[in-house]
């Protein structure tokens, strides 16, 4: 690979023109692309054979109405009064040309929607007013039977008794007419009774029915109680827009139309305003903000300050931006056919400006060397790209293939973040071993300030000189390799304060992530000035905070209910629902047309993100099976994002394993060693868990929130920790490989071990310094970004690069490696034997193409 890159870097520098028009090409054709296939991108999140995707698709079939997307749109006073009657019929017919927008299959005015529960309650109140009164009645007029009953048995007793005197005294035939006659009244009086105790038992019937109606009504509306449309105090209302298509097929067009619709319309109401939830309003992240335009000015002072020259500094920002161009536009136009996330595109922007402006440095930086011990311009590109190049294309190749490995969690959006991701560091590389020594090439010396120039310009007069005399060429290796000046190692106890402090350090920023919680974030995370985070306080404040992330509970019955029993089915389902903690609210919202399944809107009395609301969803789902065997189901936005959140749980330590056994694979071949990759992977978990410290620290703490900009700390974005694993992992072992190998290189070459340790720490830790400050500042203009997506992921990188970088590359690592001598580089003999030889800082190259600077030599023959 070595002399491939060798030869890819002569061939660029010689044919510079070309190589730099071919990229402009490539960067034209991916804005092309873009332009052709660009899509809308997906602010939300999903992951198919989750509880809540399989009852999302169970509503599809049965209860359709309820499978389309929702959003949320808060109206209140701009002075906190009630909303007066002119401005209710106002805000009501806004809502309902809402309904006619493209997209939209519904809306639920708020004011009639408060004004039908309060008909349907005073009916209620009616109904069991006038079943009081019935059954008064009804006790009245069986009161008044008993009555007439006990007088005709009491006429029956006194018939019977004048009977038997009449049969006594001889006189029953001649009385028998008269008694008869009586008798025919009193049976005729008794067949009344009859028929009027049926005509009462019926209608204590019919009233017991109405009763039990009335009861089950009044119980539905107390388990609702807690679910409103409009505010106590009359100031505020919460509409609801019902989408045709599900939450993540939504298009952007149709949610700025309903936000065009609400905004225009509201606007010519006086004092109202109206804010809208995230469900609707929340934006895609912008690729480039000001936060990020900070991040690059700092990238370029260090560029400035370890380059020397403005042109030097600014030629890793030329390429980083290119391959940026090309990889954020061509994976944008994939948007239309893919559903992409927002967070994609940028995490490739973030990926690819840090690796692309280092990655370029690298390169640079070694061709600046090699100018200053006298190479000719287009040798010193060759081989720069062969030595420094190769690292480069092995470092990106690690960081390719942690990225392309989020694919086996199985997770479809985390395996194109880590896809596009890939590609973007993939571009960058390529930039680097190709575009680079073309623009090298044409800036030619000018890469070296002129005080450098004319040290390059003496160190030849004098090697002329010095041949003349017949001397030696130059100072060093015959190979033309650069003198290396004696170096001390470290103390024994300075590196044993190193690793205790280092590692003490480390445990104690990792503490915090113990208590990591992740989740989506919601309105609550968003800018203080955003409609989302209006929209949420508003209801939040005004409703509960429950109410920002309603679940959709759905019953599944094993035997159709019949019409009749329905309302019967509704309340035994939704008070055994009521009973569990943190239930605010119970509402049916449908039944399916078979009688077979059940489906209620449940309020919980938190957030959508916090605890109480998380332990809800899993208590429901436990309550399966209910009296009967019937099976519950939870759906809705905050259920999907639990769902997510669980799955990428159980998801990182598959994944995290796989990196890790990846990492100690890569080391091994690289440097032939069995502790340095032990200690360099090891060095990766700590750093890994104290970068996930101090985001947990911040952005679920609320520690330094004011610095930070975290208004509401909440939970740490639910794919950061897996994604984290796999960008910190090829970064770690970018500067692993960096510091590593030419520690191996210095031991490989007779020096002792712990001076090794110190000849490769030394030569390398100014570049890694400054690649390290370059990518904290990059990953670091992020963290200030309007997405609350983004700037706990900004964070996350920046800090996760500070402590693996000057903690573990340059503190505990090489101080243990101190500590063990000629330890850190045992291997067992037969795995020396059958591991291919990895040539990574192409010290085979530079044996190859030996050189040294003789005067007068021409320029075409340096190449």
């Amino acid at each position: 690979m070595a002399e491939l890159l060798y030869r890819l870097g002569r061939t660029a520098s010689g044919h510079a023109r070309t190589f730099v028009a071919l990229w402009l090409v490539v960067l034209v054709a991916a804005g092309a692309a873009y332009a052709v296939g660009a899509g809308t991108l997906k602010d939300s999140f999903s992951i198919p054979g989750t509880p809540t995707q399989e009852v999302t698709d169970q509503l599809a079939t049965d209860l359709p109405d309820l499978a389309g997307g929702t959003g949320t749109v808060v109206l209140s006073t701009d002075d906190g009064s009630a909303f007066t009657q002119e401005q209710e019929d106002a805000i009501s017919e806004v809502v309902t040309e809402a309904a006619d927008i493209e997209g939209v299959e519904a809306t639920v005015d708020p004011f009639t929607t408060q004004q039908q529960r309060a008909e349907q309650e005073q009916q209620l109140a009616d109904g069991q007013e006038q079943v009081v009164d019935g059954r008064a009645q009804i006790e009245d007029g069986q009161a008044q039977l008993d009555d007439a009953r006990a007088e005709l048995e009491a006429g029956q007793e006194q018939l019977d008794a004048a009977r038997e005197q009449a049969e006594a005294a001889g006189q029953a035939e001649a009385a028998a007419p008269q008694l008869d006659e009586q008798q025919a009244q009193i049976d005729a009086g008794l067949d009344a009774l009859d028929e009027q105790q049926d005509t009462l038992d019926s209608s204590a019937e019919e009233l017991d029915a109405a009763a039990a109606e009335t009861e089950q009504g009044a119980a539905l509306v107390d388990l609702a109680s807690g679910i409103q449309t409009v505010s106590d105090d009359g100031d505020a209302a919460v509409a609801t827009v019902l989408f045709t298509d599900t939450q993540l097929d939504i298009t952007q067009e149709t949610k700025d139309a309903v936000i065009d619709a609400f905004t225009e319309g509201i606007a010519a109401v006086d004092g109202v305003s109206v804010d809208f939830g995230s469900d609707i309003a929340q934006e895609v992240p912008e690729l480039i903000g000001p936060g990020e335009v900070i991040g690059l000015v700092v990238a370029a002072i260090v560029l400035v300050i370890m380059l020397g020259t403005f042109i030097g500094a600014g030629l890793p920002l030329v390429t980083a931006l290119v391959g940026v161009g090309i990889g954020a536009m061509g994976a944008l136009s994939l948007s239309s056919v893919v559903d992409m996330s927002s967070v994609t595109p940028v995490l490739g922007v973030m990926l690819g400006l840090a690796v692309g402006i280092d990655y370029a440095l690298f390169i640079v930086n070694r061709h600046r060397h090699q100018l200053k011990q006298g190479y000719a311009v287009r040798e010193s590109i060759a081989l720069a790209n062969g030595t420094s190049g190769n690292a480069v294309v092995f470092a990106g190749t690690t960081v390719i293939i942690a990225l392309i490995a989020l694919n086996i969690t199985g997770i479809p959006f985390l395996g194109l973040m880590g896809s596009v991701g890939a590609f973007s560091v993939l571009i960058a590389v390529l930039v680097a071993v190709t575009l680079t020594p073309a623009l090298l090439s044409l800036i030619g010396e000018r890469i070296l300030s002129r005080k450098e120039r004319a040290g390059v310009a003496a160190l030849a007069e004098a090697s002329a000189a010095a041949e003349a005399a017949g001397d030696p060429v130059a100072e060093g290796t015959e190979s033309g390799a650069p003198h290396h000046k004696a170096v001390r190692p470290m103390s024994t106890w300075a590196a044993v304060g190193r690793v205790v402090l280092g590692v003490a350090a480390l445990l104690v920023v990792a503490i915090p992530s113990l208590d990591l919680r992740i989740n989506l974030p919601d309105g609550s995370t968003e800018a203080p000035d955003s409609t989302a985070y209006q929209a949420y306080t508003t209801v939040a404040d005004e409703f509960g905070a429950g109410v920002n992330g309603p679940l959709l509970v759905v019953a599944d019955v094993p035997d159709p209910v019949a019409e009749d029993d329905v309302v019967a089915q509704q309340v035994a389902i939704g008070e055994q629902i009521a009973a569990q903690d943190d239930v605010v609210g119970v509402a049916p919202a449908a039944v399916s047309d078979d009688g077979t399944v059940f489906a209620f809107q449940v309020v919980p009395a938190e957030g959508p993100t916090s605890e109480s609301t998380e332990e809800l969803v899993h208590t429901l789902r436990d309550l399966s099976p209910l009296d009967g065997g019937v099976e519950l189901g939870v759906a809705g936005a905050a259920s999907g994002n639990i769902d997510i959140s669980d799955k990428l749980s159980d998801a990182l330590p598959l994944y995290l394993s796989v990196v890790v056994g990846l990492s100690l694979i890569i080391l091994i071949l690289v440097f032939r060693s069995i502790f340095v990759p032990v200690v360099a992977t090891l060095g990766f978990i700590l750093s890994y868990f104290a970068a996930l410290g101090g985001v947990v620290a911040i952005y679920q703490w609320g520690w330094l929130s004011s610095v930070f900009g975290v208004d509401n700390p909440g939970p740490v974005l639910n794919f950061l920790p897996t994604i984290l694993v796999g960008i910190l992992f090829g970064l770690a072992m970018d500067y692993q490989l960096f510091l590593g190998s030419g520690m191996r290189e210095a031991y490989a070459h007779g020096a002792p071990a712990r001076v090794a340790v110190a000849q490769g720490l030394r030569a390398g830790r100014s570049v890694v310094t400054a690649a390290a400050i370059i990518m904290i500042s990059v990953f670091g203009g992020f963290i200030f970004s309007d997405s609350a997506m983004i700037r706990p992921i900004g964070f996350a990188l920046a800090f996760g690069v500070l402590v693996d970088a000057f903690l573990v590359r340059m503190l505990i690592v090489p101080a243990l490696m101190h500590l063990v001598g000629d330890g850190a580089w045992w291997i067992p003999k037969w795995l020396d034997k059958i591991l291919p030889d990895v040539d990574v800082e192409g010290a085979k190259l530079e044996r190859k193409h030996p050189h040294a600077v003789t005067a007068g030599e021409p320029e075409s023959e340096k190449v």
